[in-house]
């Protein structure tokens, strides 16, 4: 796992290059709006069980196969996976925007996903739709001006969306 300006000193230190100015400067824009990344951090982590169970409940109010006999949240045990799966992907969500870098997120919660979910018979398209519903819920905090650090916070929404992305496709 790397964050951000460890990942762009190790691709560097690879081809045996010294930082680009371009690569100084994305940085550095990165330092700046660092309160708004941890702004945004803070605001989803506090409200994670709060998207996570609107997700789940708009998922399964569109999809209620899922939740009837025979469906892949019947009975509370799987309905209780579906709603940890949810929150730990979340939960690598978060600490990829902390960190600025897809790694974590790749490496220690999608890397397998979709083989885990094939194996298990989930639906990974119904999964990818609760990840875009937390998605949906996620930039909504983001987004709202109220308690976060004033400035444009549209780069880092982009790609707060680009993580929920990520994780969509992993699945489905």
């Amino acid at each position: 796992m790397f964050d951000a300006f460890t990942k762009v000193v190790s691709q560097a230190d690879t081809r045996g290059e010294m930082l680009s100015t371009a690569q100084i400067d994305a940085l550095s824009q990165m330092v700046a709006e660092s309160n708004k990344r941890l702004d945004s951090v803070n605001r989803i982590t506090s409200n994670a069980s709060t998207i996570v169970s609107n997700a789940a409940r708009s998922l399964f109010a569109e999809q209620p196969q899922l939740i009837a006999p025979g469906g892949n949240a019947y009975t509370s045990r799987r309905m209780a996976a579906c709603l940890r799966d949810m929150e730990i992907i979340l939960r690598y969500v978060t600490y990829a925007v902390f960190a600025g870098d897809a790694s974590v997120l790749e490496d220690r919660c999608l890397n397998g996903l979709r083989e885990t979910y094939l194996a298990l018979g989930t639906p990974g398209s119904s999964v990818a739709v609760g990840v875009g519903k937390m998605k949906e819920a996620a930039l909504a905090i983001v987004n709202d001006p109220a308690g976060i650090t004033p400035g444009d916070c549209s780069a880092l929404a982009s790609e707060i969306a680009g993580y929920f992305d990520r994780a969509a496709a992993a699945v489905s």
